[in-house]
């Protein structure tokens, strides 16, 4: 492999969220695409023929129009069912956690990793592992609530359902794994999301870290996905010690370290600690992220930063060999075209609304019972007033739900 094809491999492209998008145009997508590609993010709200189309045409000129016809790992989210019109929505990270079901949830995440790869889905950006220390925090509805030990094994459910195993192999029909945020993104300063995470080690290893300890143990998570925030001021996508002593070094995690969604430009932009995008590049590569997530346009600098030998070359083949090898554990290269018709009955059958509404039903929790209320007694109440800000809306799907 040239330099410009392995430093492909770390990066990453979108689909097109517009008409305008370099991806859909051919001019544009062979220079994008020359050198081969890494990863291909969601759009999240283009119609599922559109989605599979693209996805189709992406992985035709990979196959065909590169020197070494490498596959991308196609992403999705699937925090709840698959991030994306007209799909099944099961219960958000919070309300599944109160059924308390290990079982259930395993085979509600089988469900949407089976969902997800009949539309080219190889890889998810889920689950999340946050501990929800802070009720202010505006994400906490994704958690699986405030304690570390729920959330790792409810957690690891959640891998086994996703990637079809408990060994780290992917199992036919099923999708690698990301667990995020690593780490302490649960209990920002004033529940600010993205804000600093500033506690003792004693506190990341025994509250934060712990859910991620014991997924990595149980279920063997494909990738980790390295938070926003900074701890002690230290970004998690540049703190080697995160990333690398305790990662890589005491959990043995052989998987991808992946940024989230321009985590690795934030340490120029927002955290401060670069002053450039190459800059920004060199502290996110050297502290151990392997791919850049989404556009990849921070690591596009990783050519320069090898011939200028900040990088060395054993560093750089190492990341590279790691999303190769999720790449052939995948069976991206023998992977045929995605089946529209597939997709289209994978979706909306009588066992996803069953399970649907299994699971629906296992997370209900009754807080209050004033006056013995329930059960109604439908001989004497006739009429349910519902009140409130929410009374005539029903958020479905995308983070909510």
């Amino acid at each position: 492999m040239t330099l410009e094809e392995k430093v492909a491999q770390l990066r990453s492209a979108r689909e097109p969220t517009s008409a305008n998008d370099a991806l859909n145009h051919p001019a544009q997508m062979a220079t994008l695409l020359q050198h081969g590609l890494g990863m291909l993010n969601p759009a999240f709200d283009t119609p599922q023929d559109e989605t599979i189309a693209f996805r189709n045409r992406v992985q035709r000129y990979l196959a065909t129009e590169t020197r070494l016809g490498i596959p991308a790992i196609i992403l999705d989210e699937a925090h709840h069912g698959v991030l994306a019109p007209g799909v099944d929505v099961f219960p958000h990270g919070l309300a599944i956690a109160s059924s308390w079901n290990p079982d259930l949830i395993e085979r509600v995440y089988s469900l949407i990793a089976t969902q997800a790869r009949s539309r080219g889905t190889h890889m998810v950006l889920a689950p999340v592992v946050d501990v929800a220390r802070d009720p202010r925090w505006g994400r906490t509805g994704e958690t699986l609530g405030e304690d570390p030990y729920l959330t790792g094994t409810l957690g690891s459910a959640m891998v086994r359902g996703f990637q079809g195993s408990c060994n780290g192999t992917i199992a036919p029909g099923h999708v690698a794994a990301t667990l995020k945020h690593f780490t302490g993104h649960g209990e920002s300063e004033g529940g600010l999301n993205q804000g600093p995470a500033n506690h003792s080690v004693r506190v990341l290893r025994e509250i934060h870290m712990e859910p991620f300890r014991l997924c990595i143990e149980r279920a063997r998570p494909a990738a980790v996905m390295a938070a926003y925030c900074d701890i002690d001021g230290v970004p998690c996508h540049a703190n080697p010690w995160l990333l690398r002593d305790v990662l890589r070094g005491e959990w043995r995690f052989t998987g991808l370290i992946v940024s989230d969604w321009f985590g690795i430009d934030q340490l120029w932009t927002k955290h401060r600690v670069a002053p450039t995008e190459e800059a920004a590049a060199l502290r996110a590569f050297q502290a151990g992220v392997t791919v850049d997530l989404p556009y990849g346009v921070n690591y596009a600098h990783l050519v320069a930063l090898v011939r200028k030998h900040q990088i060395s070359d054993t560093a750089l083949d190492a990341a590279v060999a790691s999303v190769l090898s999720l790449k052939f554990d995948l069976g991206l290269f023998e992977e045929a075209a995605i089946d529209v018709h597939n997709a289209r009955r994978a979706f909306g059958g009588p066992e996803a609304r069953a399970l649907a509404l299994e699971a629906a039903s296992a997370s209900m929790v009754l807080l209050k019972n004033e006056g013995n209320l329930l059960p109604i007694d439908k001989a004497r109440y006739k009429t349910i007033a519902v009140i409130g800000p929410m009374a005539a809306v029903n958020y479905l799907g995308d983070y909510s739900g």
